[in-house]
């Protein structure tokens, strides 16, 4: 609960502790109020030389004090005291990291990601930790350790409750069966319920004796009140009073409201009996109105804090060094007030804002989460026949995953509930996935058989020169090869590169013996290069289909013309390149009509050429895996184009998809006519 600072509140009572009780109010103690006689010039002058040697500081007039629960005194940190079970339980935390071990000691600085470890470790953790003696230093972790225990035998116990009803039993009838693990962690809860109840127990006997201390003071202070003793030792003796007062610990919250009345009205009553003077009054508001000032500061500072939380803890502290600061002069009493109060009802505000938008945040993410678990629900309601088709899917769950992931926790009372609506949906998928690979790996074997048989047949024929019939033979093995289907992925690459050898040894050869067979390569030069003023030299007839077909024959002819001199060539070429690419502008034609005429004429320069069976399939293997790969990009960009919703930014970014996606079928449409011109 934060706290609400009213406009008319008394600023000397703020609570601001989440801890904060509705006390009730007693009637405060009665003094004997009569108004002493004024004391003389001398007098005055006696008790202010006497107070200004070596009085202690400013009278504190604390208002009702925040129940806090006992803190252990603070002591310098001398390193890690543990015994042997906990130093062996840290060290298995430690996994590994460079982490030194008593970095992972000090619970109170180095906080553990209770959520990686497992079960095992969770208990070690547990019972080291309630073999601690300080209740205090304990108490966060053992609740995070009971929490990631608790969900760790929640996924154990569903699951099993899963098994007995798939396995023909009954949900009703299932009972959790319990591990020596579950029996270790509630024997060691219990022990830290005893600790905790023994705690309080003890620390309410503490309240008791220390309130009746404080009652006691007070009986000193009415004494006091009434005390003929000089004004320099009553001052002295009031002030060792009000600093045992602040050493004295917490009282039972019932009496706290009830006691720190008494106390302000004693307080004032002894003002009221010594009637220090005005200066030394003053003086005492001023440092208080520095502190104060001073309070005011650092709380406006908070609001430059980016840490939600961290800001808040230490307005709560601010507030207390408030409590305990005294009064301030009158005439700024208000104006400081409400500069502290201004900061602090920023800094509530900021916090409440930011668990609003926290929540709004995961109530977004709860959305989104639910229709991911609708999305797996239509992604997994149609089962897959091949490999493939498994393959497509486990894109797509894994998809999916990945968007989970980066989506964020949902609200506590609906995240675990979603996340194990998610994980039924992918449990049901791989399940279902792993039964099909194992069929399938019968399969593959079989597979890995048949092309290790051609790998033979094809090392058979790498010495032949029957080179019209060993190529045709090859081909007809290549054929086969893409029939048969995958092997295991172990065995894949190494059989293919056997099979792949064998064919390139042949067709090497084959190269070789034809290469030697051309000597007319100069005349060759000439042909075409005659071509190429034909070509420049061309008039177009301003009929597409006649200009096409001249163009058709240029293409033709150059190809068949042969090879040219080894060092012309590239030269040659681009002449040749550069007057079709005129001729073709002249034509207007098309981007797709240009590079299939291109295309065509290269698988025709293919086809004459040497190597020409192992260009061409090296043409085709390109041309497939490029195609192979635009078409799994579009399925995949038509399955996630879903996800979008129907705001502003999402319409764009959905129309960029399409956009590619028509792109990548275009070009598909072309890659198929080029194809098609291999075969």
């Amino acid at each position: 609960m934060e706290t609400k600072i009213q406009p008319d509140q008394n600023p000397e009572g703020l609570q601001t502790t989440e801890l904060q009780e509705d006390m009730s109010i007693s009637t405060p103690v009665v003094v004997d109020d009569t108004k002493n006689s004024q004391i003389s010039s001398e007098e005055k002058q006696w008790i202010s030389e006497a107070l200004t040697i070596d009085h202690p500081s400013p009278i504190s007039t604390s208002p009702v004090e925040k129940v806090t629960p006992p803190k252990p005194k603070e002591v310098q940190h001398q390193g890690p005291q543990i015994n042997g079970s906990e130093r062996r339980t840290i060290v298995r935390l430690l996994r590994g990291n460079s982490a030194t071990v008593d970095e992972y000691l000090d619970y109170t600085s180095e906080e553990i990601n209770y959520n990686d470890l497992n079960k095992q470790e969770l208990v070690d953790l547990l019972e080291d930790a309630v073999q601690e003696g300080d209740f205090e230093v304990v108490k966060s972790q053992v609740t995070k350790i009971n929490a990631a225990l608790r969900k760790i035998v929640k996924e154990e116990h569903d699951k099993e409750r899963h098994e007995f009803v798939t396995n023909g039993g009954k949900e009703e009838e299932f009972v959790p069966v319990e591990d020596s693990l579950d029996i270790r962690f509630r024997e060691a809860f219990n022990q830290y319920k005893q600790n905790k109840a023994r705690h309080s127990e003890e620390a309410e006997k503490v309240k008791v004796l220390n309130l009746q201390r404080k009652l006691d003071l007070l009986e000193e202070l009415k004494a006091l009140i009434n005390s003929e003793e000089t004004l320099k030792k009553t001052y002295d003796e009031f002030k060792n009073l009000q600093d045992t007062w602040k050493e004295i610990g917490m009282v039972p919250a019932a009496e706290l409201r009830n006691l720190w009345q008494n106390y302000h009205f004693l307080v004032e009553k002894f003002f009221d009996k010594v009637r220090i003077n005005k200066e030394l009054r003053d003086l005492d508001m001023k440092k208080n109105m520095e502190q104060k000032i001073e309070l005011c500061e650092k709380a406006e500072e908070l609001l430059m804090e980016k840490s939600i939380i961290k800001s808040f803890k230490l307005l709560q502290h601010y507030h207390e060094k408030w409590r305990e600061v005294g009064p301030v002069p009158s005439d700024v009493k208000e104006d400081i007030w409400e500069r502290f109060k201004g900061a602090s009802d920023k800094i509530n505000q900021r916090r409440k804002d930011h668990y609003k938008e926290l929540q709004g945040q995961q109530q977004s993410n709860f959305n989104a989460k639910r229709a991911l678990v609708e999305k797996a629900e239509e992604i997994l309601s149609i089962t897959p026949e091949s490999l493939k088709d498994w393959q497509s899917k486990t894109d797509q769950v894994n998809e999916l995953v990945r968007m989970w992931k980066s989506i964020g926790r949902a609200p506590n009372e609906h995240n675990d509930e979603v996340w194990q609506q998610f994980r039924e949906k992918l449990d049901g998928f791989f399940t279902a996935r792993r039964n099909y690979l194992n069929e399938l790996k019968d399969q593959q074997i079989n597979n890995y058989n048949l092309k290790l048989d051609l790998c033979v047949r094809a090392e058979s024929f790498a010495e032949s020169e029957d080179w019209k019939e060993i190529t045709r033979e090859l081909i007809n093995l290549q054929k086969e090869w893409k029939k048969i289907g995958p092997v295991p992925r172990k065995h894949s690459d190494k059989i293919w590169k056997r099979f792949r050898s064998a064919c390139d040894q042949f067709f090497e050869r084959k190269s070789s013996h034809f290469k030697n067979q051309h000597g007319f390569e100069e005349e060759n030069l000439k042909k075409k290069q005659e071509l190429v003023a034909k070509i420049v030299g061309f008039e177009m007839q301003n009929q597409k289909s006649a200009d096409m077909e001249a163009l058709n024959g240029f293409q033709r002819e150059w190809v068949e013309i042969g090879h040219v001199p080894f060092q012309m060539k590239d030269k040659i070429q681009r002449e040749y390149r550069e007057a079709i690419d005129n001729l073709m502008n002249k034509m207007h034609l098309s981007k797709s009509e240009a590079i299939v005429t291109d295309f065509k004429t290269r698988v025709e320069s293919l086809k004459t050429g040497p190597e020409a069976d192992r260009k061409l399939y090296q043409e085709r293997n390109a041309l497939a895996i490029k195609m192979k790969r635009i078409q799994d990009d579009v399925m995949l960009w038509e399955n996630n184009i879903g996800f979008f919703s129907n705001s502003k930014q999402a319409n764009k970014l959905k129309m960029e998809f399409e956009n590619k996606i028509e792109r990548a079928k275009q070009e598909l449409a072309l890659m198929k006519e080029q194809l098609r011109l291999l075969n």
